[in-house]
């Protein structure tokens, strides 16, 4: 028992602790973007919108997401082999920001668009620095066991261990994997804990707040009853369980782990299985009905017809920030953003009140007037400002 205290296993309070810890360099998961319904059964992608998609663009080259809080290059930086692309964000220097670097796999999945095409992500904000789009996204994670290959994001929605010899730039290469750098915008923190037993047959991830069923159905179901199953699901005093969307469902994924790429001891019970996701792949004269899910062999997103039969894990929640961003009025204008010291607005009709957050909810100020504020000695971060006039807005701010 002793020997189990060093490891780091508590317990107490009803609830299993194992040490184990985790960089939070997201705030939140991202939803997939899907819009689309493609089944009357209840529990699919589309019934679902948690923390949806969005971004800014913030005019100098970079794009802030506001889900995640992580800032991205807007222009990729092209393709190249895998060895150059590290070079080539430890060089970049871009927006006046050195930090750059390639993303972990959850981050470069997190910006995937489901409800898209090739290339299944938002090319309103995101774009190629050549006509000829890339084929995949190089991440900053080589797989568990085989330097040889390295997460990669591909154009078509999923995310694999794929070789670093197909990339041109390589000998015999022939694919376009492509360089897109990311930074933080913040510190991030460290969760000393990734999971938590409930001792309820229930698992919570501490870094995207969501709830896991801990022992996966028994048996392997079609997508159509996948969904059913889930809907009906009742455990750990909750009834509100759903299938989880590929982004969820990916980002269970160890990648220091291969057969089962799982996080030990939390899902020892998924075991080298398919589970299916919510998220339709989208409808192609290939692939007409089929949806996406995640394999624990190694640790890939891909997808099969749904009358074919996978597993099912099911999960529950809707994280959201600790103050929860409204709906931003079109015709305030927030600037700039992100901020140093000042923050101005127009219109500005004098009547208003105004109130900054932290982004734990913490009140930094109030007031009838906010733009002869000095907020420089606040740190870099993500902040609210919430607007009340005849009606209240909240709008999210960025501290530099």
């Amino acid at each position: 028992m002793k020997k189990q205290l060093l490891l780091g296993l508590l317990l107490f309070n009803s609830v299993l602790i194992f040490g184990q810890s985790i960089s939070r360099t997201i705030q939140l998961l991202p939803d997939t973007g899907q819009t689309t319904s493609y089944t009357s059964t209840f529990g699919e992608d589309h019934d679902y919108a948690i923390n949806t998609p969005s971004y800014f663009d913030n005019g100098d080259g970079t794009i802030t997401d506001i889900i995640t809080g992580l800032m991205w290059q807007k222009v990729d930086g092209g393709s190249m082999n895998y060895a150059s692309a590290i070079t080539y964000c430890d060089n970049l220097t871009l927006a006046n920001f050195t930090d750059w670097r390639l993303p972990t796999p959850m981050e470069a999945f997190s910006i995937m668009i489901l409800q898209n095409g090739n290339p299944a992500i938002n090319t309103s904000f995101f774009s190629s620095s050549s006509t000829l789009v890339a084929e995949y996204w190089w991440t900053n994670t080589t797989q568990f066991g085989d330097i040889s290959k390295v997460w990669c994001t591909n154009a078509g929605g999923g995310i694999g261990n794929k070789p670093k010899s197909e990339a041109i730039g390589e000998v015999g290469g022939t694919f376009r994997y492509n360089v897109r750098a990311v930074r933080n915008r913040t510190t991030p923190a460290t969760i000393t804990n990734h999971f938590t037993d409930n001792l309820d047959g229930t698992i919570k991830d501490n870094l995207t707040q969501l709830i896991w069923q801990k022992v996966p159905n028994a048996s392997a179901l079609t997508w159509e009853q996948a969904l059913t199953y889930a809907e009906g699901l009742s455990l750990g005093n909750a009834s509100d369980w759903r299938l989880p969307n590929i982004k969820e469902l990916q980002s269970l994924n160890n990648e220091s782990a291969v057969s089962p790429s799982i996080f030990s001891p939390y899902f020892q019970n998924l075991g080298v299985k398919n589970y299916w996701s919510s998220t339709s792949l989208k409808p192609n004269t290939q692939n007409p009905n089929s949806a996406w899910y995640w394999s624990t062999q190694f640790g890939i997103t891909t997808y099969d017809a749904k009358t074919n039969t996978n597993y099912v894990i099911c999960v529950k929640g809707n994280p959201t920030l600790s103050v929860n961003q409204e709906k931003i009025d079109s015709l305030i204008q927030v600037f700039p953003n992100p901020f140093q010291s000042t923050i101005h607005l127009k219109p500005n009709t004098g009547n208003e009140n105004y109130e900054l957050y932290s982004s734990f909810g913490k009140l930094i100020y109030t007031g009838p007037t906010i733009e002869k504020q000095d907020f420089s000695a606040l740190t870099k971060g993500v902040y609210f400002l919430r607007i009340k006039d005849k009606s209240t807005t909240t709008i999210k701010l960025f501290k530099e």
